[in-house]
């Protein structure tokens, strides 16, 4: 059995793209999913397949919500080494879980801009990209953050942030399974 751990970008958020966690849950059983686990309404889960179908899940994923819900939330998928390795080279600090975010890129960027985000960095914030991970410290929140405002843009890749808090969460939930 495989693990995966999928976290969908913009469902259940300011009353657009509702997704109830139950329903996600029986979407994932029908694609013969096992061992299904949510964590706040936000989607993130962790389930186990038989084989690795990584890409198909992803993809089947989004179709099936969209024509049970209709919309197709984009869907970043990692197995437990994916996210063992994003916690792995984290190199900032983990006391403050709402100051560190986590944001899973879709693909490696193929220009991705850091000066533009240095130009709009503030003096607490600090951040760094490794592979398929941007990590971005932000001790004063990321509600007003420039920087945070202008991550996707400027790595050019579709991404999804998680914060150190939420990270926590997942990596006890793939722990058991």
């Amino acid at each position: 059995m495989i693990t995966y751990i999928a976290l969908f970008r913009g469902i259940n958020v300011g009353g657009k793209n509702l997704l109830p966690m139950k329903a996600l849950v029986s979407i994932l059983e029908d694609m013969d999913c096992q061992n299904i686990k949510t964590y706040i309404q936000s989607g993130n889960a962790v389930f186990q397949c038989k084989k690795n179908r990584r890409k198909n899940i992803a993809e089947d994923l989004s179709v099936r919500i969209l024509d049970a819900y209709g919309f197709a939330p984009k869907v970043l998928l990692l197995d437990a080494a994916g996210l063992e390795d994003a916690i792995t080279n984290n190199p900032f600090e983990t006391d403050n879980g709402k100051a560190l975010h986590f944001y899973f890129l879709d693909s490696q960027p193929k220009e991705a801009r850091l000066e533009q985000l240095m130009a709009v960095q503030s003096p607490s914030e600090k951040f760094k990209l490794h592979n398929n991970v941007f990590y971005l410290y932000a001790p004063d929140g990321i509600g007003r953050s420039k920087l945070a405002a202008k991550v996707e843009q400027s790595l050019g890749v579709p991404v999804t942030a998680r914060n150190w808090n939420t990270i926590g969460k997942l990596i006890a939930m793939v722990a058991p399974a």
